[in-house]
């Protein structure tokens, strides 16, 4: 499913312009990659959170040159099912 594919299914739902729609899920997005890019993390009960993770330094390999690179402790945006949200999937795609 896509944007487009979720702005005409609410605006189906609710009778609302897809415009409108549009603009509302687009404000949306853009204050949940806010808040992560500022360090807050996003809840949203009984759907999930979206949430900033820390990954640790770490030793890779380049394996083209045969050489070691050190990638750096970085931070990155994930998004963690609820336990209702979760179950609801489980039980019901076939």
């Amino acid at each position: 499913m896509t944007k487009a594919d979720i702005v005409n299914e609410i605006s189906k739902d609710t009778g609302i312009e897809k415009v409108t729609v549009q603009k509302a899920i687009e404000a949306f997005m853009e204050t949940i990659k806010g808040s992560l890019v500022g360090g807050k993390n996003v809840y949203l009960r009984g759907f999930g959170s979206f949430i900033v993770k820390e990954r640790a330094e770490k030793t890779a390999r380049n394996i083209s040159k045969n050489t070691t690179i050190i990638i750096p402790k970085h931070f990155i945006p994930a998004f963690k099912p609820s336990k209702s949200f979760v179950t609801n999937v489980k039980e019901n795609v076939k």
